[in-house]
């Protein structure tokens, strides 16, 4: 592929975003999980816990997400908020690669707590402690790490909430946030917290952050978006921000091409 003059190269990414963020995209992407529910904490729940396992083959992260949700009775959130001991037992047996039953027992101990004593994810991410009108996206990622670690955890599962203040790229975290803040009104992501009806400004879908991967990462350095070899984030503030030039409101978009790029057309 030639190179692209920073015209040409949004008109591309244009293109690609147009032929992948359609509703014909969701059945094979984790995303598939909370698009089966309706009410708005069942979509937060079901989409924290399939993007939380969303590494590996989409087929068995899609496969172990659905077996999430028949664990807790096809009601994320009334399971959450009603579980006891006895209830969380069925998952001991639960898996997916590192993933196993101790940490899905946290997990669900912590969204209860977060659900009962927080207002949910949506105020832990968007509001969180911060009196500020706005702050970034790593602030709020960070408070959420600390409201959903402040009861006692298991060592073993911190590991499976990313924390990019050590520098890891929290590409599943990102994910999530986009799907979601974004609503282009595709029928894609949610837009569940779109500002239109949150009471302060942040996060907007203009400061999400490009979820990188492997995918994601290579056809950014293909098409001259990154210049970072580690997939960190550092290298998603590089992208991200390169992203931005293509659209300020909306650059995190533009995942779409790069993922599809990446993985449909193995760019």
């Amino acid at each position: 592929m030639k190179k692209l003059n920073k015209s040409e190269l949004k008109e591309f990414l244009d293109e690609k975003y147009d032929k992948y963020n359609r509703i014909d995209f969701i059945g094979s992407d984790p995303i598939s999980i909370p698009h089966r529910f309706t009410k708005k904490e069942d979509i937060e729940i079901a989409g924290f816990l399939a993007a939380t396992i969303a590494w590996g083959q989409r087929v068995t992260i899609i496969s172990n997400a659905n077996k999430l949700m028949k664990l807790m009775g096809e009601s994320p959130y009334d399971f959450v908020m009603s579980a006891r001991e006895k209830d969380l037992k069925r998952f001991d047996n639960f898996k997916h690669r590192t993933f196993n039953g101790i940490d899905a027992v946290f997990f669900l101990k912590s969204l209860q707590n977060i659900y009962k004593e927080h207002k949910g994810l949506q105020e832990v991410f968007l509001f969180g402690s911060s009196q500020k009108a706005e702050y970034t996206l790593l602030e709020a990622i960070m408070n959420f790490r600390s409201v959903f670690f402040s009861i006692p955890f298991p060592s073993r599962t911190g590991k499976h909430v990313s924390n990019p203040s050590e520098n890891s790229s929290a590409k599943r975290i990102c994910m999530y946030l986009r799907w979601m803040v974004r609503n282009d009104k595709r029928g894609v992501d949610f837009g569940l917290w779109s500002p239109a009806k949150l009471k302060k400004t942040l996060p907007v879908t203009s400061l999400l952050m490009c979820p990188l991967d492997v995918h994601t990462g290579n056809v950014g350095r293909k098409l001259g978006l990154l210049k970072r070899t580690q997939n960190d984030w550092k290298a998603v503030e590089e992208l991200t921000g390169n992203l931005r030039t293509f659209d300020p409101l909306d650059p995190v978009k533009y995942d779409f091409a790069l993922f599809g790029l990446g993985v449909f057309e193995k760019f």
